[in-house]
């Protein structure tokens, strides 16, 4: 992560989210101009006030050095790059777009190709760390493209990330990164809920169970990021259950265009999907415990 920069670029950051305000703000903070967009004007009025750029994208888009695209789905992605309005006819050439969100490996492609045909770069990008190490600069990123598209986001990558795996110049690589990683990051949440709420039924208590496992082999990264959700009974989103479907949905369709069985990955999906329809789809993915809690007759911290 860089603090400084010799030569401030022109940046826009699409999606104002957790993830996508982390990497607004650690851009803003190593010296660069950028510009948040959203369909929720109050963040953007609070990007505003921490120093975003006052004007509207519409004026700027043509002087744009980078475009950060860091919205829900692919469907999304698609919209603010080529429907009515899509920034990428607008770019200059040689303009690089730094593609954020989890999409399919063929998807990846098929962006980087109508890219190409604008004169804009397009670099896959995925990160990964959570919306704590996006505000710190901290995010890793699964990234595969053109040396030229590298080379334009390398100011953007030294301001978001702490690590940047490098992984080739095929457009889709980093995508496919991502997907081996989400599934088992939303497979080790329901599986940490799971194994929380049975600790339940065996007079575990949930501080109890945060205290010992996480200093145990049967530990992980999002047990430790997610159980003290529960155990405090906050289920602001840092992640919301809406995330899983679609990213487990995106590695089972990964999974069956190539006849691969990840039966694993499909129970975990119908977890999430679960808590969704007990409508918990916007709170933060700790709330999957909720299904199992519910299941068993569980009363979970911070619930009557």
């Amino acid at each position: 992560m860089s603090e400084a920069v010799q030569s401030p670029r022109k940046v826009a950051v699409i999606g104002l989210g957790s993830m996508g305000y982390g990497i607004a703000v650690s851009v803003l903070r190593s010296g660069h101009m950028v510009w948040g967009v959203d369909v929720d004007a109050k963040r953007v009025d609070k990007f505003r006030s921490d120093g975003g750029q006052p004007s509207e994208i519409t004026g700027a888009a043509c002087e744009l050095d980078a475009v950060v695209v860091v919205v829900l789905n692919a469907e999304q992605t698609q919209d603010v790059m080529f429907g009515d309005g899509g920034i990428v006819a607008s770019l200059k050439p040689g303009a690089v777009v730094l593609a954020c969100t989890t999409v399919s490996p063929s998807f990846a492609g098929d962006m980087a190709a109508r890219c190409a045909e604008a004169g804009v770069l397009y670099l896959d990008a995925p990160i990964s760390g959570g919306s704590v190490k996006a505000a710190n600069g901290q995010l890793s990123i699964m990234a595969s493209g053109s040396a030229d598209a590298f080379a334009a986001a390398r100011p953007i990558l030294d301001s978001t990330a702490e690590i940047v795996f490098e992984l080739g110049d095929e457009p889709g690589t980093g995508s496919a990164m991502k997907a081996v990683n989400q599934l088992l990051a939303g497979v080790h949440i329901a599986t940490m809920a799971e194994a929380l709420t049975f600790g339940m039924t065996q007079g575990v208590t949930p501080e109890k169970f945060v205290e010992v496992i996480s200093k145990c082999a049967g530990t992980s990264w999002m047990l430790e990021n997610r159980a003290p959700h529960i155990v405090s009974g906050d289920y602001t989103p840092h992640s919301s259950v809406n995330i899983w479907p679609k990213d487990l949905g995106i590695v089972l369709d990964i999974a069956k265009s190539v006849r691969f069985d990840a039966p694993i990955t499909t129970a975990a999906l119908r977890q999430f999907m679960t808590a969704a329809e007990m409508g918990h789809g916007r709170e933060d993915d700790a709330a999957v415990a909720k299904v199992y809690a519910r299941n068993a007759g569980l009363t979970l911290p911070g619930e009557e």
